[in-house]
Protein backbone atom coordinates (compact mmCIF):
# COMPACT_ATOMS: atom_id res chain seq x y z
CA UNK A 1 0.00 0.00 0.00
CA UNK A 2 1.32 3.44 -0.91
CA UNK A 3 1.93 5.82 1.98
CA UNK A 4 -0.68 8.19 2.29
CA UNK A 5 -0.60 11.48 3.34
CA UNK A 6 -3.30 15.02 2.97
CA UNK A 7 -2.13 17.57 0.73
CA UNK A 8 -1.35 21.25 2.45
CA UNK A 9 -5.03 22.26 0.73
CA UNK A 10 -6.79 19.42 2.28
CA UNK A 11 -4.75 20.29 5.56
CA UNK A 12 -6.03 23.90 5.40
CA UNK A 13 -9.77 22.98 4.50
CA UNK A 14 -9.90 20.27 7.72
CA UNK A 15 -9.43 23.49 9.79
CA UNK A 16 -11.44 25.75 8.41
CA UNK A 17 -13.83 23.06 8.75
CA UNK A 18 -13.07 22.48 12.53
CA UNK A 19 -12.94 26.63 12.87
CA UNK A 20 -16.58 26.54 11.55
CA UNK A 21 -18.16 23.65 13.53
CA UNK A 22 -16.51 25.28 16.60
CA UNK A 23 -17.75 28.64 15.96
CA UNK A 24 -21.29 28.78 14.11
CA UNK A 25 -22.30 25.27 14.23
CA UNK A 26 -22.05 24.07 18.00
CA UNK A 27 -24.07 27.34 19.11
CA UNK A 28 -26.62 26.06 16.42
CA UNK A 29 -26.12 22.38 18.45
CA UNK A 30 -26.60 23.75 21.55
CA UNK A 31 -30.06 25.19 21.10
CA UNK A 32 -31.06 22.30 19.43
CA UNK A 33 -34.18 19.88 21.07
CA UNK A 34 -32.46 16.69 22.51
CA UNK A 35 -33.83 13.91 20.19
CA UNK A 36 -35.75 16.14 17.54
CA UNK A 37 -34.22 17.05 14.44
CA UNK A 38 -32.41 20.24 14.83
CA UNK A 39 -33.53 22.06 11.46
CA UNK A 40 -31.47 25.31 12.25
CA UNK A 41 -28.62 23.32 11.60
CA UNK A 42 -29.50 21.38 8.57
CA UNK A 43 -30.47 24.54 7.10
CA UNK A 44 -27.08 25.96 8.11
CA UNK A 45 -24.68 23.05 6.65
CA UNK A 46 -26.85 23.67 3.24
CA UNK A 47 -26.11 27.30 2.99
CA UNK A 48 -22.09 26.73 3.91
CA UNK A 49 -22.20 24.02 0.87
CA UNK A 50 -21.79 21.15 3.16
CA UNK A 51 -24.68 18.96 2.26
CA UNK A 52 -23.92 19.75 -1.56
CA UNK A 53 -20.35 18.93 -1.28
CA UNK A 54 -21.45 15.09 -0.30
CA UNK A 55 -23.38 14.53 -3.56
CA UNK A 56 -20.10 15.87 -5.89
CA UNK A 57 -17.20 14.81 -4.53
CA UNK A 58 -15.37 11.48 -3.36
CA UNK A 59 -15.52 9.26 -0.31
CA UNK A 60 -12.28 10.98 1.28
CA UNK A 61 -14.03 14.53 0.87
CA UNK A 62 -16.77 12.87 2.84
CA UNK A 63 -14.11 11.24 5.65
CA UNK A 64 -12.58 14.49 5.70
CA UNK A 65 -15.80 16.82 6.14
CA UNK A 66 -17.28 14.22 9.37
CA UNK A 67 -13.85 13.81 11.01
CA UNK A 68 -13.49 17.03 11.08
CA UNK A 69 -16.82 18.37 11.87
CA UNK A 70 -17.21 15.42 14.53
CA UNK A 71 -13.29 16.92 16.54
CA UNK A 72 -16.37 20.08 17.40
CA UNK A 73 -19.40 19.46 16.99
CA UNK A 74 -21.00 15.53 16.65
CA UNK A 75 -24.26 17.13 16.20
CA UNK A 76 -23.15 18.72 12.75
CA UNK A 77 -21.67 15.50 11.95
CA UNK A 78 -24.61 13.35 12.64
CA UNK A 79 -27.04 16.00 10.46
CA UNK A 80 -25.17 16.35 7.83
CA UNK A 81 -24.18 12.33 7.06
CA UNK A 82 -27.98 11.56 7.77
CA UNK A 83 -28.72 13.75 5.08
CA UNK A 84 -26.38 11.76 2.63
CA UNK A 85 -27.39 8.69 3.97
CA UNK A 86 -30.89 9.14 3.26
CA UNK A 87 -30.74 11.10 -0.02
CA UNK A 88 -27.60 8.97 -1.65
CA UNK A 89 -29.95 6.80 -2.97
CA UNK A 90 -32.38 9.26 -4.75
CA UNK A 91 -28.57 11.36 -6.16
CA UNK A 92 -27.26 7.55 -7.32
CA UNK A 93 -30.31 5.71 -8.33
CA UNK A 94 -33.52 8.27 -8.67
CA UNK A 95 -35.41 9.39 -11.51
CA UNK A 96 -34.91 12.78 -13.51
CA UNK A 97 -38.16 13.62 -11.59
CA UNK A 98 -37.40 12.16 -8.67
CA UNK A 99 -34.11 13.77 -8.16
CA UNK A 100 -35.31 17.35 -9.80
CA UNK A 101 -38.02 16.96 -6.87
CA UNK A 102 -35.91 16.30 -3.39
CA UNK A 103 -31.93 17.24 -3.81
CA UNK A 104 -32.19 20.78 -4.46
CA UNK A 105 -34.29 20.80 -0.90
CA UNK A 106 -31.91 18.22 0.98
CA UNK A 107 -28.99 20.12 -0.77
CA UNK A 108 -30.49 23.44 0.72
CA UNK A 109 -31.36 21.95 4.35
CA UNK A 110 -34.87 22.19 3.63
CA UNK A 111 -36.02 18.88 3.71
CA UNK A 112 -34.81 15.74 5.62
CA UNK A 113 -33.83 12.83 4.89
CA UNK A 114 -33.90 9.28 6.51
CA UNK A 115 -32.56 5.54 4.89
CA UNK A 116 -35.11 3.07 6.94
CA UNK A 117 -33.89 -0.64 6.70
CA UNK A 118 -33.44 -2.00 9.99
CA UNK A 119 -36.61 -3.40 11.81
CA UNK A 120 -37.65 -4.59 15.05
CA UNK A 121 -36.71 -8.45 13.54
CA UNK A 122 -33.95 -7.10 10.86
CA UNK A 123 -31.39 -5.72 11.96
CA UNK A 124 -27.53 -7.18 11.40
CA UNK A 125 -29.90 -9.77 9.60
CA UNK A 126 -31.23 -7.14 7.17
CA UNK A 127 -31.72 -10.01 4.45
CA UNK A 128 -34.78 -10.99 6.94
CA UNK A 129 -36.44 -7.54 6.60
CA UNK A 130 -40.28 -8.39 6.56
CA UNK A 131 -42.04 -5.01 5.38
CA UNK A 132 -44.04 -5.77 2.62
CA UNK A 133 -45.40 -4.37 -1.02
CA UNK A 134 -48.38 -5.98 -1.75
CA UNK A 135 -49.85 -5.48 -5.09
CA UNK A 136 -52.90 -2.26 -5.00
CA UNK A 137 -55.77 -3.79 -4.92
CA UNK A 138 -57.44 -0.39 -6.21
CA UNK A 139 -54.80 -0.47 -8.95
CA UNK A 140 -55.62 -0.45 -12.74
CA UNK A 141 -55.21 -4.16 -13.85
CA UNK A 142 -53.78 -3.00 -16.84
CA UNK A 143 -51.79 -0.34 -15.50
CA UNK A 144 -48.18 -0.47 -14.46
CA UNK A 145 -47.71 -1.88 -10.54
CA UNK A 146 -48.82 -0.57 -7.38
CA UNK A 147 -47.86 -1.65 -3.87
CA UNK A 148 -49.52 -0.93 -0.60
CA UNK A 149 -46.51 -0.68 2.10
CA UNK A 150 -47.59 -2.34 5.56
CA UNK A 151 -44.83 -3.46 8.41
CA UNK A 152 -42.54 -1.63 10.56
CA UNK A 153 -38.60 -0.18 9.91
CA UNK A 154 -37.35 0.68 13.76
CA UNK A 155 -34.37 2.69 14.84
CA UNK A 156 -34.52 4.89 12.02
CA UNK A 157 -32.75 8.48 11.70
CA UNK A 158 -34.53 11.55 11.35
CA UNK A 159 -37.49 9.20 12.02
CA UNK A 160 -40.60 10.18 12.51
CA UNK A 161 -39.78 14.23 11.24
CA UNK A 162 -37.94 13.49 7.93
CA UNK A 163 -39.68 14.96 4.73
CA UNK A 164 -38.51 11.97 2.58
CA UNK A 165 -37.92 8.39 3.49
CA UNK A 166 -35.88 5.80 1.35
CA UNK A 167 -37.82 2.41 2.33
CA UNK A 168 -36.81 -1.22 1.45
CA UNK A 169 -39.94 -3.44 0.99
CA UNK A 170 -40.17 -6.69 0.39
CA UNK A 171 -42.11 -7.14 -3.67
CA UNK A 172 -41.20 -10.20 -4.37
CA UNK A 173 -39.91 -10.11 -8.22
CA UNK A 174 -36.03 -11.69 -8.69
CA UNK A 175 -32.57 -9.66 -9.04
CA UNK A 176 -33.45 -9.20 -12.65
CA UNK A 177 -37.06 -7.96 -12.46
CA UNK A 178 -37.36 -4.89 -15.01
CA UNK A 179 -40.99 -4.59 -13.72
CA UNK A 180 -42.09 -1.03 -12.99
CA UNK A 181 -40.21 2.05 -13.32
CA UNK A 182 -37.42 4.14 -11.74
CA UNK A 183 -34.55 2.84 -13.51
CA UNK A 184 -31.37 4.54 -12.61
CA UNK A 185 -30.40 7.46 -14.92
CA UNK A 186 -27.18 7.28 -17.58
CA UNK A 187 -25.40 10.15 -16.44
CA UNK A 188 -24.22 8.84 -13.41
CA UNK A 189 -25.33 8.60 -9.45
CA UNK A 190 -25.11 12.14 -9.19
CA UNK A 191 -25.64 14.15 -12.26
CA UNK A 192 -23.27 17.03 -11.00
CA UNK A 193 -25.96 19.01 -10.56
CA UNK A 194 -26.11 18.83 -6.72
CA UNK A 195 -24.53 21.75 -4.97
CA UNK A 196 -23.90 23.48 -7.90
CA UNK A 197 -25.29 27.01 -8.93
CA UNK A 198 -26.54 27.36 -12.43
CA UNK A 199 -22.70 28.30 -13.82
CA UNK A 200 -21.36 25.10 -12.29
CA UNK A 201 -19.50 26.58 -9.68
CA UNK A 202 -20.01 25.82 -5.68
CA UNK A 203 -19.35 28.46 -2.75
CA UNK A 204 -18.90 27.99 0.68
CA UNK A 205 -16.82 25.38 2.50
CA UNK A 206 -17.89 23.33 0.58
CA UNK A 207 -16.74 23.79 -2.77
CA UNK A 208 -12.68 23.31 -1.52
CA UNK A 209 -11.49 21.83 -5.12
CA UNK A 210 -10.91 17.88 -4.32
CA UNK A 211 -8.02 16.38 -4.50
CA UNK A 212 -6.55 15.63 -7.94
CA UNK A 213 -6.95 11.87 -7.71
CA UNK A 214 -10.41 11.96 -5.99
CA UNK A 215 -12.76 10.79 -8.52
CA UNK A 216 -15.63 11.51 -6.42
CA UNK A 217 -18.41 9.65 -5.11
CA UNK A 218 -20.50 11.24 -7.82
CA UNK A 219 -18.36 8.79 -10.48
CA UNK A 220 -17.87 6.12 -8.14
CA UNK A 221 -21.04 3.62 -8.61
CA UNK A 222 -20.65 3.17 -12.30
CA UNK A 223 -16.81 2.85 -12.20
CA UNK A 224 -15.68 1.50 -9.08
CA UNK A 225 -17.05 0.59 -5.75
CA UNK A 226 -20.10 2.14 -5.08
CA UNK A 227 -21.60 1.34 -2.02
CA UNK A 228 -22.18 3.26 0.77
CA UNK A 229 -22.36 2.27 4.96
CA UNK A 230 -24.00 2.60 4.90
CA UNK A 231 -23.02 3.05 5.94
CA UNK A 232 -25.15 2.43 5.73
CA UNK A 233 -25.25 5.65 8.71
CA UNK A 234 -25.98 5.06 8.68
CA UNK A 235 -24.35 9.35 8.73
CA UNK A 236 -27.82 7.00 11.16
CA UNK A 237 -26.03 9.39 13.53
CA UNK A 238 -25.50 8.43 12.64
CA UNK A 239 -24.87 8.91 12.78
CA UNK A 240 -26.56 7.30 10.23
CA UNK A 241 -28.78 5.66 9.53
CA UNK A 242 -25.28 6.95 9.16
CA UNK A 243 -25.89 7.94 10.49
CA UNK A 244 -29.28 5.81 11.06
CA UNK A 245 -30.26 3.56 13.10
CA UNK A 246 -30.44 -0.04 13.47
CA UNK A 247 -29.76 -2.52 15.22
CA UNK A 248 -26.76 -4.33 14.29
CA UNK A 249 -26.70 -3.37 10.53
CA UNK A 250 -24.41 -4.33 8.72
CA UNK A 251 -24.34 -7.31 7.35
CA UNK A 252 -26.00 -7.78 5.19
CA UNK A 253 -27.44 -4.70 4.07
CA UNK A 254 -28.51 -4.68 7.54
CA UNK A 255 -29.78 -1.41 8.39
CA UNK A 256 -28.53 0.72 11.48
CA UNK A 257 -29.70 2.95 13.74
CA UNK A 258 -28.74 6.31 15.00
CA UNK A 259 -25.89 7.09 16.75
CA UNK A 260 -27.86 7.33 19.82
CA UNK A 261 -28.82 4.41 19.22
CA UNK A 262 -27.93 1.29 21.19
CA UNK A 263 -28.09 -1.85 20.73
CA UNK A 264 -30.08 -0.98 17.61
CA UNK A 265 -28.18 -0.19 14.86
CA UNK A 266 -27.07 1.23 11.68
CA UNK A 267 -27.44 6.23 10.26
CA UNK A 268 -26.99 7.28 10.85
CA UNK A 269 -26.00 9.47 10.74
CA UNK A 270 -26.40 6.19 11.35
CA UNK A 271 -27.85 3.95 9.80
CA UNK A 272 -27.82 2.25 10.10
CA UNK A 273 -28.43 3.03 12.92
CA UNK A 274 -28.72 5.59 11.35
CA UNK A 275 -30.56 4.58 9.70
CA UNK A 276 -28.18 2.39 7.67
CA UNK A 277 -27.74 -0.77 6.17
CA UNK A 278 -25.40 -3.35 6.76
CA UNK A 279 -22.90 -3.87 3.91
CA UNK A 280 -24.38 -6.79 1.72
CA UNK A 281 -24.79 -7.08 -2.14
CA UNK A 282 -28.14 -8.41 -4.12
CA UNK A 283 -26.64 -11.66 -5.30
CA UNK A 284 -25.24 -11.19 -8.70
CA UNK A 285 -24.72 -7.32 -7.91
CA UNK A 286 -21.36 -6.84 -9.57
CA UNK A 287 -19.41 -3.44 -10.45
CA UNK A 288 -22.06 -2.70 -13.32
CA UNK A 289 -24.26 0.44 -12.63
CA UNK A 290 -25.15 0.84 -8.86
CA UNK A 291 -23.05 -1.53 -7.24
CA UNK A 292 -19.43 -1.57 -5.80
CA UNK A 293 -16.66 -3.08 -7.42
CA UNK A 294 -15.76 -6.90 -5.62
CA UNK A 295 -19.39 -6.32 -3.85
CA UNK A 296 -20.34 -9.78 -2.82
CA UNK A 297 -23.27 -10.50 -0.01
CA UNK A 298 -22.78 -9.71 3.28
CA UNK A 299 -23.53 -11.57 5.84
CA UNK A 300 -27.45 -12.38 6.42
CA UNK A 301 -27.83 -12.44 2.90
CA UNK A 302 -26.83 -16.27 2.24
CA UNK A 303 -29.13 -19.18 1.77
CA UNK A 304 -29.43 -19.71 5.14
CA UNK A 305 -31.32 -15.98 5.67
CA UNK A 306 -35.33 -16.25 6.58
CA UNK A 307 -36.24 -14.37 3.25
CA UNK A 308 -32.23 -13.25 1.31
CA UNK A 309 -32.10 -10.20 -0.37
CA UNK A 310 -34.08 -11.34 -3.49
CA UNK A 311 -37.31 -9.35 -4.23
CA UNK A 312 -36.39 -6.53 -2.46
CA UNK A 313 -36.84 -2.85 -3.78
CA UNK A 314 -36.34 0.55 -2.35
CA UNK A 315 -38.99 3.11 -2.59
CA UNK A 316 -38.60 7.23 -2.10
CA UNK A 317 -41.78 7.91 -0.11
CA UNK A 318 -42.55 11.45 0.98
CA UNK A 319 -43.84 11.81 4.74
CA UNK A 320 -46.73 13.09 4.07
CA UNK A 321 -48.45 9.28 2.31
CA UNK A 322 -51.25 8.30 3.76
CA UNK A 323 -50.71 5.53 5.99
CA UNK A 324 -47.22 6.79 6.94
CA UNK A 325 -47.04 7.31 11.08
CA UNK A 326 -44.21 6.80 13.73
CA UNK A 327 -42.43 7.50 16.95
CA UNK A 328 -39.52 8.65 18.60
CA UNK A 329 -37.15 6.40 20.73
CA UNK A 330 -35.67 7.66 23.89
CA UNK A 331 -31.60 6.65 23.43
CA UNK A 332 -28.97 7.20 25.41
CA UNK A 333 -27.18 9.52 23.00
CA UNK A 334 -30.27 11.41 22.42
CA UNK A 335 -30.56 11.62 18.65
CA UNK A 336 -33.97 12.23 16.06
CA UNK A 337 -34.07 8.31 15.95
CA UNK A 338 -37.40 6.37 15.65
CA UNK A 339 -39.72 4.04 14.39
CA UNK A 340 -42.00 4.44 11.14
CA UNK A 341 -45.55 2.30 10.80
CA UNK A 342 -46.55 1.86 7.27
CA UNK A 343 -50.20 0.59 7.35
CA UNK A 344 -51.04 0.51 3.55
CA UNK A 345 -48.70 3.19 2.62
CA UNK A 346 -49.58 3.87 -1.34
CA UNK A 347 -46.44 3.38 -3.73
CA UNK A 348 -46.08 3.27 -7.50
CA UNK A 349 -43.55 2.92 -10.21
CA UNK A 350 -42.48 6.73 -9.93
CA UNK A 351 -41.44 6.00 -6.25
CA UNK A 352 -39.40 3.29 -7.09
CA UNK A 353 -35.44 3.78 -6.71
CA UNK A 354 -33.46 1.68 -8.96
CA UNK A 355 -34.99 -1.22 -10.60
CA UNK A 356 -37.98 -3.31 -8.70
CA UNK A 357 -36.00 -6.61 -7.22
CA UNK A 358 -32.80 -4.83 -6.58
CA UNK A 359 -33.33 -3.17 -3.57
CA UNK A 360 -30.62 -4.43 -1.71
CA UNK A 361 -28.04 -3.25 -4.67
CA UNK A 362 -29.68 0.26 -3.74
CA UNK A 363 -28.53 -0.60 -0.16
CA UNK A 364 -25.21 -2.13 -0.33
CA UNK A 365 -23.84 0.57 -2.51
CA UNK A 366 -25.09 3.56 -0.90
CA UNK A 367 -23.17 1.60 2.81
CA UNK A 368 -19.45 0.88 0.93
CA UNK A 369 -19.86 4.67 0.30
CA UNK A 370 -20.52 5.59 4.02
CA UNK A 371 -18.92 2.73 6.29
CA UNK A 372 -15.75 4.06 5.84
CA UNK A 373 -16.78 7.68 6.64
CA UNK A 374 -18.67 6.40 10.21
CA UNK A 375 -15.00 5.44 11.08
CA UNK A 376 -14.08 8.84 10.04
CA UNK A 377 -16.59 10.11 12.90
CA UNK A 378 -15.26 7.93 15.19
CA UNK A 379 -11.99 9.32 14.71
CA UNK A 380 -13.00 12.61 15.36
CA UNK A 381 -14.39 11.77 18.41
CA UNK A 382 -11.16 9.70 19.60
CA UNK A 383 -9.06 13.09 18.44
CA UNK A 384 -11.32 15.45 20.36
CA UNK A 385 -10.96 12.90 23.73
CA UNK A 386 -7.08 12.82 23.17
CA UNK A 387 -6.84 16.72 22.87
CA UNK A 388 -8.99 16.98 26.05
CA UNK A 389 -6.57 14.25 27.28
CA UNK A 390 -2.92 16.20 26.53
CA UNK A 391 -4.30 19.57 28.22
CA UNK A 392 -5.41 18.20 31.12
CA UNK A 393 -2.06 15.61 32.21
CA UNK A 394 -0.29 18.53 31.35
CA UNK A 395 -1.41 21.18 33.76
CA UNK A 396 -2.99 19.12 36.41
CA UNK A 397 -0.81 19.35 39.61
CA UNK A 398 -0.57 16.04 40.87
CA UNK A 399 2.47 14.07 43.30
CA UNK A 400 5.14 17.45 43.46
CA UNK A 401 4.30 17.70 39.52
CA UNK A 402 1.87 17.39 37.07
CA UNK A 403 -0.23 14.11 35.89
CA UNK A 404 1.95 13.71 32.27
CA UNK A 405 5.38 13.50 34.55
CA UNK A 406 3.93 10.09 35.83
CA UNK A 407 5.08 7.17 33.17
CA UNK A 408 1.69 5.55 33.51
CA UNK A 409 -0.16 8.51 32.27
CA UNK A 410 2.52 9.65 29.44
CA UNK A 411 2.42 5.87 28.37
CA UNK A 412 -1.44 5.97 28.03
CA UNK A 413 -1.59 8.75 26.33
CA UNK A 414 1.30 7.98 24.11
CA UNK A 415 -0.58 4.85 23.30
CA UNK A 416 -3.95 6.66 22.91
CA UNK A 417 -2.10 8.66 20.01
CA UNK A 418 -1.28 5.66 18.13
CA UNK A 419 -3.85 3.94 17.92
CA UNK A 420 -5.80 7.58 16.81
CA UNK A 421 -3.79 7.71 14.17
CA UNK A 422 -3.54 4.39 12.61
CA UNK A 423 -7.35 4.48 12.80
CA UNK A 424 -7.20 7.31 10.83
CA UNK A 425 -4.57 6.21 8.34
CA UNK A 426 -6.75 3.10 7.49
CA UNK A 427 -10.14 5.08 7.37
CA UNK A 428 -8.56 7.33 4.70
CA UNK A 429 -6.99 4.40 2.82
CA UNK A 430 -10.57 2.76 2.37
CA UNK A 431 -11.81 6.33 1.34
CA UNK A 432 -8.80 6.47 -1.03
CA UNK A 433 -9.56 2.69 -2.67
CA UNK A 434 -13.14 3.56 -3.17
CA UNK A 435 -12.42 6.65 -4.89
CA UNK A 436 -9.91 5.05 -7.00
CA UNK A 437 -12.61 2.29 -7.40
CA UNK A 438 -10.37 -1.08 -5.94
CA UNK A 439 -11.93 -4.14 -6.25
CA UNK A 440 -11.73 -4.44 -2.63
CA UNK A 441 -13.58 -1.98 -0.96
CA UNK A 442 -15.57 -4.06 1.30
CA UNK A 443 -12.98 -5.34 2.95
CA UNK A 444 -11.09 -2.44 3.72
CA UNK A 445 -14.29 -0.01 4.48
CA UNK A 446 -14.92 -3.07 7.15
CA UNK A 447 -11.87 -2.81 8.46
CA UNK A 448 -11.72 1.15 8.42
CA UNK A 449 -14.73 0.44 10.48
CA UNK A 450 -14.14 -1.62 12.25
CA UNK A 451 -10.51 -0.30 13.53
CA UNK A 452 -11.64 3.03 14.21
CA UNK A 453 -15.00 2.69 15.80
CA UNK A 454 -13.66 0.29 18.56
CA UNK A 455 -10.31 2.74 18.84
CA UNK A 456 -12.63 5.56 19.42
CA UNK A 457 -14.29 3.57 22.42
CA UNK A 458 -10.85 3.08 24.31
CA UNK A 459 -9.62 6.38 23.38
CA UNK A 460 -12.81 8.19 24.71
CA UNK A 461 -12.51 5.51 27.51
CA UNK A 462 -8.94 5.98 28.55
CA UNK A 463 -9.53 9.88 28.48
CA UNK A 464 -12.49 9.87 30.95
CA UNK A 465 -10.28 7.57 33.16
CA UNK A 466 -7.35 10.55 33.20
CA UNK A 467 -9.46 13.33 33.88
CA UNK A 468 -11.49 11.08 36.47
CA UNK A 469 -14.89 12.01 38.10
CA UNK A 470 -15.30 15.74 36.58
CA UNK A 471 -15.39 14.05 33.09
CA UNK A 472 -18.57 12.12 34.32
CA UNK A 473 -20.59 15.33 34.71
CA UNK A 474 -23.30 16.29 32.77
CA UNK A 475 -22.30 18.48 30.75
CA UNK A 476 -18.68 17.90 30.39
CA UNK A 477 -17.33 17.08 26.87
CA UNK A 478 -16.17 13.73 27.84
CA UNK A 479 -19.56 12.38 29.31
CA UNK A 480 -20.71 13.63 26.15
CA UNK A 481 -18.24 11.68 24.09
CA UNK A 482 -18.64 8.88 26.17
CA UNK A 483 -22.20 8.25 25.44
CA UNK A 484 -21.91 9.25 21.31
CA UNK A 485 -18.87 6.91 20.95
CA UNK A 486 -20.36 3.68 22.00
CA UNK A 487 -23.43 3.62 18.94
CA UNK A 488 -20.84 3.44 15.99
CA UNK A 489 -19.97 0.30 17.08
CA UNK A 490 -23.03 -1.36 16.06
CA UNK A 491 -25.04 0.76 13.41
CA UNK A 492 -23.88 0.76 9.72
CA UNK A 493 -21.87 -2.78 10.71
CA UNK A 494 -21.90 -4.31 13.99
CA UNK A 495 -17.91 -4.64 15.24
CA UNK A 496 -19.07 -8.23 15.14
CA UNK A 497 -20.60 -7.79 11.36
CA UNK A 498 -16.94 -6.45 10.26
CA UNK A 499 -15.06 -8.93 11.24
CA UNK A 500 -17.50 -11.34 9.54
CA UNK A 501 -17.17 -9.54 6.38
CA UNK A 502 -13.52 -9.35 6.47
CA UNK A 503 -12.62 -13.04 6.81
CA UNK A 504 -15.28 -14.01 3.85
CA UNK A 505 -13.27 -11.51 2.06
CA UNK A 506 -9.99 -12.59 2.68
CA UNK A 507 -10.85 -16.26 2.10
CA UNK A 508 -12.08 -15.36 -1.20
CA UNK A 509 -8.61 -14.85 -2.49
CA UNK A 510 -6.89 -18.55 -3.26
CA UNK A 511 -4.34 -19.67 -0.74
CA UNK A 512 -1.55 -21.68 -1.55
CA UNK A 513 0.08 -24.83 0.22
CA UNK A 514 2.64 -22.50 1.71
CA UNK A 515 0.22 -19.58 2.42
CA UNK A 516 1.35 -17.06 -0.23
CA UNK A 517 -1.92 -15.34 -1.38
Amino acid sequence: MAAFSLDPEQTTWCAELRALAAEQLRPLADKGEPGRVNRPLVAALGAHGLIGRLFDSGALDLCLMRESLAHACTEAETALALQGLGAHPVAAFGTPEQRARWLPEVVAGRAVAAFALSEPGAGSDAAALALEAVPDPDADPDGPPRWRLYGEKRWISNAPEADLVTVFARTGEGPGSAAGGGSRPAEGPFGGSAGRSADGSRSGLGSRPGPASGSGAASAPASGPGSAAGSGSGPGSGPGSAPGSDSGSGSAPGSGSGPGSAPASGSGPGSAPASGSGPGSAPGSGPGRGSAPGSSPGPGIGPGSRHGSRGVTAFLVPADRPGLSGEALDMLAPHALGSLVFDGVPVGPEDVLGEPGQGFRVAMNTLNLFRPSVGAFAVGMAQAALDAALAHTAARPAFGGVLADLQAVAHQVAEMATRTEAARLLVYAAAEAYDRGDPDVPRRAAMAKLLATETAQYVVDAAVQLHGARALQRGHLLEHLYREVRAPRIYEGATEVQRTIIAKELYKRPVTAGGAR
